[in-house]
């Protein structure tokens, strides 16, 4: 007589969950990489695509260690309109600062890159989409007064989303002070640099991003007042393949070059040496 032995079940091995943030997604291309070479690589993926970085990493890419530092840190906007709608303006304040750690979406300070002596201000898109209140467009414009003080270069990485609408006439006003503020940096013989990266619109892109003495950018970022859709819609017409990406502006003269990340800081030099006589390079203490 035949015996059947009872069948066990032995259950499928799971796979180990992978650790959040292990990896992260190209948004280009949706290749994955690992987040440790993605952040040793300044957030370039393999294909080129240039990813977000934060403040405090651009000023690490770009300044010399050991001479950056900080100023107007504790600037912080108000709520001069009593904005509600969508909520309460200083808790939504008060919320973007507990993620971000940063105060406002503008990073600014001195310091020297290879060597040479600069004012930067940093715009950070983690921050409310690096949108330009008054607190951003007050950093701007002192860094600019700084250089002048200071008889420096002028550096401003720009991202923005636009005006802040919480602050209204505020926020737009902020264009026309940055702007006065350049054109004093310009008497007085000193040199600006606009660096923009993705992406780079409306009030931003309409004020100080784009008066630089050289317009640098970086690959694929996008540029533009208007969002694309918006000026679609307006026109109605078909609107031209890459429009308003740095690559296309390119090609039409609003900007001067495309530097890849890894290559800004040299490239910034390089024509800090060229355009700023009086930015010498001077030792390191």
């Amino acid at each position: 007589m035949a015996v059947f032995r009872k069948r066990t079940h032995t259950p499928t091995p799971k796979k180990k969950d992978i650790a959040a943030g292990l990896w992260t997604k190209c948004p280009g291309t949706g290749e994955m990489v690992f987040t440790k070479d993605l952040e040793a690589s300044w957030n370039v993926f393999p294909s080129g695509y240039h990813d977000r970085l934060s403040a405090d990493r651009r000023i690490e890419l770009l300044i010399d260690k050991g001479t950056w530092r900080e100023t107007d840190a504790r600037l912080v906007s108000k709520d001069p309109l009593r904005f509600t709608a969508g909520g309460s303006y200083p808790e939504r304040l008060l919320q973007h600062q507990r993620k971000s750690g940063l105060r406002d979406s503008v990073v600014s300070g001195t310091g020297q890159l290879d060597g040479i002596p600069v004012s930067l201000a940093v715009m950070d898109f983690g921050f409310m989409g690096a949108s330009m209140g008054s607190v951003a467009g007050e950093k701007v414009t002192r860094a600019i007064e700084r250089a002048i003080k200071d008889k420096r270069a002028c550096i401003v990485v720009c991202a923005s989303g636009g005006a802040r609408m919480q602050e209204g006439i505020l926020s737009l006003m902020q264009m026309a002070k940055t702007s006065a503020a350049l054109a004093r940096l310009r008497e007085a013989g000193l040199p600006y640099i606009a660096v923009l990266t993705n992406p780079t619109m409306a009030g931003v892109m309409a004020s100080y991003a784009t008066l630089g003495d050289v317009i640098v950018a970086e690959p694929q970022a996008l540029i533009g007042f208007a969002g694309a859709r918006v000026i679609k819609e307006t026109t109605n017409q078909d609107l031209p393949e890459g429009f308003q990406t740095s690559e296309f502006l390119l090609k039409r003269g609003l900007i001067d070059m495309i530097v890849s990340r890894k290559e800004m800081k040299p490239r910034l030099a390089s024509l800090l040496r060229a355009v700023g006589p009086r930015a010498k390079p001077v030792k390191a203490r």
